[in-house]
């Protein structure tokens, strides 16, 4: 394909290079010994198109992906097809067909084609396939949300089954309304609620209202790319908070690790361990849960004996 690039040896090489309430749930946790499973709930790959200049510029394959993942010791992660990919949801489905145990997919969909509500009644039945990623913080996306032309999209999602992961910064109010009218939808907010391109205190001016909706059971919260949303050297500690409200309300069974790496301008492990060691008042069993258990189940994706 025009612009894929050859991956050799050493690029493979290169590759592995304030709380609220104490809530009854945390009583009932019990803290686990055993190596939790690590999925993370947000990765990109592509084999050509112009990415976005927030992500790395060059292809990025399944090979070098699972070659990241093995040196950082994450067994499992959800694929986000881009949007400058060329080939769609193709790349990320074939990948999850070859690896079924190591990838799942979280598809794309236009959602300004209303014609794409017939795409609903079979897209789990896609090998590999989940649910849908919607990216709906862009100016055009957000206002077909806004003025609801999207309704259609709600109510075939909740209909078929199909779960949702929306980058809802600036519209959680909408989001909000959309989870009471369909209270079957599954759906996981992204970046914690935190509109593009804002960090420390700016990227959580809307954490009121993303933890309002803890109080829906059919809403969970996705906390990927956090090292971008710092403006502090690791472990963050600015961001750590903001990270503890949001447990506090959501509980470690809706809330989602991840790490949007070809975002990530410091290692992939740094993302990782941030929950694993620098976060003191996780216990075991909310890691396992966080790291990867949780999303798992929340998308159906079985989880290893």
């Amino acid at each position: 394909m025009p612009g894929k690039k050859q991956i050799n040896r050493r690029s493979l090489l290169a590759a592995a290079g304030a709380s609220v309430v104490f809530p009854l749930w945390r009583l009932a946790a019990q803290p686990t010994a055993r190596q939790p499973l690590v999925v993370d709930a947000q990765v990109h790959i592509w084999s050509g198109g112009k990415p976005t200049p927030a992500q790395r510029q060059e292809p990025f394959p399944e090979a070098l992906l699972s070659a990241e993942m093995a040196a950082t010791g994450v067994q499992r992660a959800i694929l986000v097809p881009p949007s400058w990919e060329p080939r769609g949801n193709d790349v990320a489905l074939e990948a999850a067909r070859a690896h079924p145990d190591r990838f799942a997919v979280m598809g794309l969909i236009d959602i300004a084609k209303p014609q794409n509500r017939e795409l609903f009644t079979t897209w789990r039945q896609q090998p590999g396939m989940l649910g849908m990623r919607l990216f709906l913080a862009a100016p055009k996306t957000a206002a077909l949300v806004s003025d609801g032309s999207v309704n259609w999209l709600w109510e075939h999602a909740e209909a078929a089954g199909v779960p949702l992961m929306v980058h809802a910064g600036g519209l959680l109010a909408s989001i909000a309304a959309v989870a009471a009218r369909h209270p079957n939808l599954k759906l996981c907010i992204d970046s914690l609620g935190a509109q593009p391109r804002t960090t420390d205190a700016e990227a959580f001016a809307d954490l009121p209202k993303l933890l309002a909706l803890a109080k829906m059971p059919n809403v969970s919260v996705k906390a990927e790319c956090l090292p971008m949303m710092s403006t502090e050297p690791y472990p963050y500690r600015n961001i750590h908070p903001y990270v503890r409200q949001v447990f506090d309300v959501f509980g470690p069974e809706r809330l989602f690790w991840g790490s949007d790496l070809t975002r990530l301008k410091v290692p992939y492990r740094q993302a990782l361990t941030l929950f694993t060691e620098e976060l003191a008042w996780l216990t075991d069993h909310d890691r396992e849960l966080i790291l990867g258990r949780a999303v798992s189940n929340w998308a159906g994706w079985p989880v290893p004996a």
